[in-house]
């Protein structure tokens, strides 16, 4: 039963995120320092879990519906937290707080939003996907779907992965580079998918022309009943979910690049491609991302089958902790170029 019910842990962030919106100085950044504070905290003095399921426990999980519902819940509260932050946005007493509240409904947007998004946009029922879509659009991130399904998992380790962080390039500059690569990348992914559908390249049946309209339509709708400035409120906040998102990215796969062989074909995507952490707290608020390797191993496995393995190369801390460090690009470099040697070895 705890093996489950440990999940419901996400909702210790929209808890602190109420707590910002009603709450002055210092509360007004406490997601902030929860997931950035908190967290990499505890899970440096915190034994690190290894284990795997059972393969009883694995048959009980994958048919357990808990795991799904809890997603699909996710829903309702981000869409609900979003609402209420654009009916109350404004009622920010000074700048701080101001500052405070966007930034607490953006992580929302990354933790919640995105990175919730990517899980159902891996599943192959169509309902899931859908909602996995709509989680998305609160961070207005949905090209995200056909660049990591067809792009990143097909280039990942190579330099035609916009998504995959090159050694010793700086945090900032990534932000840029994979955001705008993998924009890009999904139009090229969906005007060859019309093609060979045999459908124009503007065909409604393009995923990012649907997804242009609804962002259009979303957007003026946010502006028509909210106005002006809560639309730029908005888009501060989905630029800190996506932030979040290209963070994370530059961590999952720093340095860690397959090799090309004879033939001209790139070696096959191996745990070893990969960062892992299985520090417990990071593991369950995030539902498993950080056994990224082993997602990349199996993309269609659900958050609450993912194993470790002796392959995955590990760093040092969970992955609130590294994102920290990621912002110290000399300091990143100093402790994780050694390890991309070994794990590459």
């Amino acid at each position: 039963m705890l093996k489950k019910l440990k999940y419901l842990s996400v909702l210790s962030l929209p808890i602190c995120v109420w707590i910002s919106f009603h709450n002055n100085g210092i509360l007004a950044f406490l997601p902030a320092l929860y997931l950035f504070g908190a967290i990499p905290f505890f899970e440096l003095i915190l034994k690190v879990d290894q284990q795997n399921l059972s393969e009883q426990e694995k048959v009980l999980a994958a048919n357990d519906s808990f795991y799904s519902v809890l997603l699909y819940l996710m829903l309702p509260i981000q869409f609900g937290f979003l609402v209420y932050f654009m009916f109350h946005i404004q009622e920010a007493q000074s700048t701080s707080v101001l500052i405070g509240r966007i930034s607490s409904m953006g992580l929302m947007c990354g933790v919640l939003g995105i990175n919730i998004g990517h899980e159902l946009g891996h599943r192959s029922n169509r309902f899931e996907r859908f909602i996995g879509e709509l989680l998305l659009l609160s961070s207005l991130e949905n090209h995200f779907l056909p660049y990591h399904n067809r792009g990143h998992h097909t280039n990942v380790g190579t330099k035609s992965d916009p998504a995959t962080a090159r050694r010793d390039e700086w945090l900032f500059v990534f932000w840029f580079r994979s955001q705008i690569g993998s924009y890009f990348q999904a139009w090229k992914i969906e005007i060859t998918r019309m093609k060979i559908m045999k459908k124009h390249m503007f065909s409604l049946e393009n995923k990012m022309i649907q997804y242009t309209m609804l962002h259009s339509l979303f957007l003026g709708s946010i502006y028509a009943y909210f106005g002006s400035a809560v639309l730029i409120y908005f888009l501060f906040a989905a630029v800190i979910g996506i932030i979040l998102l290209e963070t994370v990215n530059y961590i999952e796969h720093y340095g860690l690049y397959r090799q090309l062989k004879e033939n001209g074909n790139y070696e096959q995507v191996k745990r070893k491609h990969s960062w892992n952490s299985n520090h417990v707290i990071g593991r369950v608020v995030l539902f498993e991302l950080s056994r990224h390797s082993d997602h990349h191993f199996k993309a269609d496995r659900p958050y609450q089958l993912m194993e470790t393995s002796d392959d995955s190369p590990v760093m040092p801390t969970g992955y609130p902790g590294m994102m920290l460090l990621s912002f110290i690009p000399p300091l990143f470099f100093k402790v994780m170029n050694h390890r991309v040697n070994k794990a590459l070895a």
